[in-house]
């Protein structure tokens, strides 16, 4: 021990203990680091591999909604054209002669699809339309047939939400 005193003075043995300390902090410190960054690596990919699971199970909710209600709303629309087609067996021309639809009836009727107010009544309501009945029973049908179809879109799309909630809740568990 002699020999290190008279070779190296004390303050040089100090600064040597010293930074040997700090290598060896600085050594500690960034395992600390390197295994902090792994955990944060692995919640990454376990977040990933849930959100694929997610989109995986929204895609089949999306597509076996769809094809559900597509063919639903096209089974609606043939079923409204079909029965387009049958107004003249129903309402004859005889019939449409017998029954006017006067002014007012097509005013009423236009204002009830618009919105808007249709006004006082006039003496000019009572006069023909110039308007069959069998169109009037094509077009409500043809209304009827729109209003059932949308309908069913709506239901289709709050069937969607639903399952598409209910899916993406089982998968975060």
């Amino acid at each position: 021990m002699n020999l290190l005193e008279e070779v190296l003075p004390w303050w040089a043995r100090w600064l040597a203990l010293v930074s040997g300390a700090a290598v060896f902090g600085t050594i500690c410190y960034n395992k600390g680091k390197q295994e902090e960054g792994e955990k944060h690596i692995a919640y990454v990919n376990q977040q990933a591999g849930q959100t694929i699971k997610i989109a995986e199970a929204q895609q089949v909710v999306v597509t076996q909604t769809q094809i559900k209600y597509v063919d639903r709303i096209r089974t609606i629309y043939v079923k409204g054209e079909t029965i387009e087609k049958q107004v003249p067996i129903y309402i004859t021309k005889a019939d449409s002669a017998r029954f006017a639809v006067n002014a007012g009836f097509v005013r009423l009727y236009d204002a009830a699809w618009s919105g808007e107010d249709p006004g006082p009544a006039a003496d000019s309501d009572r006069e023909p339309a110039g308007v069959s009945l069998a169109q009037v029973a094509a077009v409500d049908a043809g209304n009827a047939a729109s209003c059932r179809a949308w309908r069913e879109l709506a239901l289709g799309l709050r069937e969607n939400y639903i399952n598409l909630q209910s899916v993406t809740n089982r998968a975060r568990r």
